[in-house]
């Protein structure tokens, strides 16, 4: 999910027998303890992740996959508690100006990377810094600071061009704007052996099958509960939930949606399900004709089926939903244009001109969410004269192709979402970093910016309800429903909580034998 990047979540991908032998290449860390120079006491947690990840530095990956293990490596200025406010982490405490232009924020004393080299305000400005000036995944949530400095060890200021309402959240919510170490960048060793200041360092990474990582005596939050987490590959929810039942694992998110009902019965295991900030949608290649007509879109929105896209994907644990904030959130806006309309479909199509051909639709096999999406979507064009052909690149080749603008259709979702702008600048904006469907309106800019520097809460929400509404209309993207978190874990694994935010935090989580 891009999310709080591309929701590169709720996803699957490589294949791989649990406990089996790997004939994948290992990375060698220096020693099983990895950086940190051996793992704490405690039990290995053995958990199926749904795919492998693309690589580990948290400025540069989009994928969920990769994420799930960022989260328990780094650490952010401030962080999301399990109700997604922001709450001080490698921050302490921060002050602004009258002006709101002017952030101070005071760092945590005595916290080190698992080199050992000890956390500074010059990590936090080379760590800004770079995602700022190389024009990262998520420089766009840097784009009202105006400088960043460190006014001493354990100080760093923020400045501001103008209120950003939405920094914290840009600044924490999510492990793509971690503090990272100069030294591991500089090395190019941050892609396969990250270093930092996380509950956990990894210690081995076995490319194809899994990744270790061992736990943080020194972390700043108090010596994880266990001693190691390691992380399997599984694409099968089916040999995913059959290790878990097994005791070959004990926590996965693999989850088979169609099964939910029957674990949650399960005193086998422990079902975890919460409701999502997460959104899944369809964006047409505004580039190509017809689709840089609204109508044409808009015919495509008319001609699905949501409830049977929500049905297949997710047995009903999804909600439907015509635009990108849940009902669960206190941004929601209440939206239901569009239903399945085969003749308003044809109407609209005959308005531009359009008498049918051929659509290449981008779905990936690494998330068959998408795959079988696509499958439905081809069910429900071909009365409007529109044979749909699927394309399934692996996750890596459908990012270039997005990138590239190679594609007429495509699915995908987005994670990590926390303040409204997250929903929406990067994706909508006429120049939003990943406005890929190339979609350009001068008035849904307008209200974008302004929500940026909006500070009356309620005058902002009425900005943002009007800027998704106008996005809906344009079907800029076609927005099919918010999953469910779901994740299954053992009955042995406690002080571990399932989040609405999908971050997957062990920090504080133990295993009984």
């Amino acid at each position: 999910m891009k999310r709080r990047t591309l929701l590169t979540a709720g996803a699957l991908a490589a294949t791989g027998v649990l406990g089996g032998c790997s004939t994948g290449r290992s990375v060698d860390l220096g020693g099983a303890g990895g950086p940190s120079g051996g793992s704490a006491a405690g039990a290995v947690l053995n958990a199926a992740i749904a795919g492998e990840p693309d690589q580990l530095d948290p400025h540069k990956t989009t994928s969920y996959f990769s994420f799930e293990v960022l989260e328990n490596v780094y650490d952010t200025l401030v962080e999301p508690d399990e109700n997604l406010e922001l709450q001080p982490a490698l921050a302490e405490k921060w002050t602004t100006s009258d002006d709101q232009l002017t952030w101070t924020f005071s760092l945590r004393q005595g916290v080190t990377f698992h080199d050992g080299s000890p956390f500074t305000a010059d990590d936090v400005v080379y760590s800004y810094r770079r995602i700022i000036d190389d024009k990262l995944a998520n420089a766009y949530k840097f784009a009202a600071v105006k400088d960043v400095k460190a006014a001493d060890p354990a100080t760093v200021v923020i400045t501001l061009s103008q209120p950003a309402p939405n920094l914290l959240s840009s600044l924490g919510s999510f492990k793509g704007v971690a503090i990272v170490s100069k030294n591991n960048v500089e090395s190019k060793a941050i892609t396969t052996k990250p270093i930092g200041t996380g509950p956990f360092s990894l210690a081995e990474y076995v490319n194809g099958d899994h990744i270790t990582l061992a736990a943080n005596p020194t972390y700043w939050g108090g010596a994880p509960g266990l001693g190691e987490v390691r992380y399997t590959f599984v694409s099968e929810a089916s040999t995913a939930l059959a290790s878990l039942r097994s005791g070959e694992i004990q926590w996965t998110d693999s989850v088979p949606p169609q099964q939910v009902q029957a674990l949650s019965t399960d005193s086998g295991v422990v079902l975890g399900q919460e409701p999502s900030s997460d959104y899944w949608y369809l964006a047409l290649n505004e580039r190509n004709q017809p689709w840089n007509d609204p109508r044409a879109r808009q015919a495509v929105a008319y001609a699905i089926d949501r409830d049977a896209i929500v049905q297949a994907v997710s047995y009903g644990t999804a909600q439907l939903n015509q635009l990108a904030i849940p009902p669960t959130s206190s941004w929601y806006t209440e939206y239901g244009t569009y239903r399945t309309d085969l003749a308003r479909a044809k109407q609209l199509l005959g308005e531009v001109g359009f008498s049918g051909g051929t659509i290449d639709f981008m779905a990936t096999s690494d998330y068959p969410e998408t795959v079988t999406v696509a499958q439905i979507v081809a069910a429900n064009l071909e009365p409007l004269g529109i044979e749909v052909k699927i394309r399934q690149p692996d996750f890596s080749s459908w990012l270039d192709d997005q990138s590239a603008h190679k594609f007429d259709l495509l699915m995908m979702g987005w994670l990590g979402n926390l303040d409204p702008d997250d929903f929406y600048y990067a994706q909508h904006h006429s120049d939003g970093a990943n406005n890929a469907q190339g979609y350009s309106n001068p008035e849904v800019d307008k209200l974008l910016d302004a929500g940026r520097t909006e500070t009356d809460v309620a005058r902002r929400k009425q900005t943002y309800a009007q800027a998704a509404t106008t996005i809906a209309d344009d079907c800029s993207y076609i927005y099919l429903y918010n999953p469910a978190v779901l994740q299954v874990w053992s009955p042995k694994l406690s002080n571990y909580a399932i989040r609405s935010d999908r971050a997957v935090r062990f920090r504080t989580a133990s295993l009984a034998p």
